[in-house]
């Protein structure tokens, strides 16, 4: 409800935001951004912050990128919108199929687009049902995902992710789900386990679980290369490899989730090229355009695609589509992210930024509240504590929504930065774009909500 239109000042009665205190939002005003430049993002009052997180990981560009706000423009103008389905298309979209297909990490891939990483991955288990069913496999229905994963909002997504606190908070149905343990080195090892001996033992568990299953009801395993939600934990040596090795053991696709770690965050264009990877099928999104428009990505295997061209032959058509799915604009800003990567050589700058973000992350281990941090890529997450707890304590407070971690995110919207808390830790990802002088003051304005929050703490 607005209460004065020329100021802008608006009621929050009707707001229903995500992640989010409900009760909190009726009450107070959230923080209201009004304007971004780079890396940076500007509040109503004229407060500036730096987005250390890309805003949810994808303004891999930064924000107010002229080239981006063109090319949207020049389609807008064009052609604002057409469906693509009903053997209907639009220049755009086809080119960026092509172009994604040229530089997918699966060979002779086949492209879908969807609206956002959460449609992709959604859209990734209906069409593995679809494909096995037309391939003799109808039972493959199950899909494995890992405790502490994020892989969307929808209800099959939701499914995939988070724990069961979520899982029963939303009632979401978990007849077709399965899940492993988190591959969370060193944290989840147990006492005296090494590197080797903690993926041995997330192996054998997947085996494990596979055979209780039964192997010819289980479709997939869908994983992040890096587990960001889950505090941003890069996977332990091997771990890739020993899994896949039991997925192809039983015939079990490895789906990748790319959402974040696409486009480049890895210092490749996919984390799964920086990893070796081989997976049957990728997801990708928020990258894909910089996030200036919404637009997602199927990368489908060969294999996989092919049990799709078989339900379309039995029944005549594939009966999937959605009307902003391949949005023209969208598809057109993601052709210019694709020639900005190339023109602006984005690839090369962030493997030449890597080693500040790595020593600004390490010069921040000295601080009383850092007990450690990890890293991959241009990400990173350090790991925070309150000095006056025991290593052991009750954690649960750090977790999501409490603890020290939430209280320096507050004292980080004071000082002009914006990180996420997630289970006991800080995670960044800053646009790519990043400067070795914009890394300094990030790591500058930090240590300053650091030193606030450790300052606030009341005495022992």
């Amino acid at each position: 409800m607005l209460i004065d239109g020329a100021d802008g000042n608006y009621r929050n009665d009707n707001l229903l935001l995500g992640f989010s205190d409900l009760r909190r939002l009726r009450s107070e005003r959230p923080l209201v951004f009004a304007k971004g430049r780079g890396i940076f993002v500007v509040d109503e009052n004229g407060k500036d912050y730096i987005e250390a997180v890309s805003s949810f990981y994808c303004a891999a560009l930064g924000f107010s990128d002229e080239e981006l706000a063109d090319a949207a423009m020049r389609q807008l103008r064009a052609l604002p919108m057409y469906p693509s389905a009903i053997h209907r298309t639009t220049a755009p979209v086809m080119e960026l199929s092509e172009r994604l297909a040229a530089i997918a990490p699966v060979r002779n891939a086949r492209v879908h687009f969807a609206v956002t990483g959460s449609e992709a991955n959604d859209h990734l288990v209906k069409f593995m049902w679809y494909g096995n069913g037309f391939a003799g496999e109808p039972r493959r229905r199950k899909i494995i995902s890992r405790k502490a994963s994020y892989h969307g909002s929808t209800i099959a997504t939701a499914a995939l992710g988070g724990g069961r606190d979520l899982h029963d908070s939303f009632a979401l149905p978990m007849q077709d789900y399965l899940v492993i343990g988190h591959p969370g080195w060193p944290d989840a090892a147990e006492p005296g386990e090494d590197e080797t001996a903690f993926t041995d033992r997330l192996a054998a568990e997947l085996d494990r679980v596979i055979q209780e299953a039964g192997p010819e009801t289980v479709g997939g395993l869908i994983a992040e290369p890096v587990s960001v939600s889950s505090g941003m934990y890069p996977p332990p040596a091997g771990y890739f490899e020993k899994i896949t090795t039991v997925l192809r053991r039983y015939g079990i696709r490895l789906f990748v989730d790319e959402v974040v770690t696409g486009f480049g965050r890895s210092g490749e264009m996919w984390a799964s090229q920086a990893m070796g990877l081989e997976p049957d099928c990728v997801t990708c999104a928020k990258g894909i355009s910089g996030a200036y428009m919404p637009i997602a990505a199927l990368l489908l295997g060969e294999e996989f695609a092919g049990r799709l061209d078989r339900g379309s032959d039995a029944k005549g058509w594939f009966a999937h589509g959605a009307t902003h799915a391949a949005h023209t604009v969208s598809a057109a800003v993601a052709l210019k992210v694709l020639d900005i990567f190339d023109e602006r050589d984005v690839l090369g700058h962030v493997r030449r930024i890597i080693p500040h973000w790595n020593a600004a992350l390490d010069g921040l281990l000295d601080h009383p509240l850092v007990t450690g941090n990890r890293k991959f890529g241009l990400m990173g997450a350090l790991k925070v504590a309150d000095p006056r707890e025991a290593p052991d304590g009750n954690a649960a407070a750090s977790l999501q929504v409490g603890g020290i971690a939430k209280a320096i995110y507050e004292a980080g919207l004071e000082a002009g930065i914006i990180v996420r808390p997630l289970a006991g830790c800080l995670v960044m990802a800053p646009p790519l774009i990043i400067t070795e002088a914009e890394i300094g003051e990030l790591a500058r304005r930090l240590r300053l909500a650091l030193d606030r929050t450790l300052a606030a703490l009341p005495a022992a």
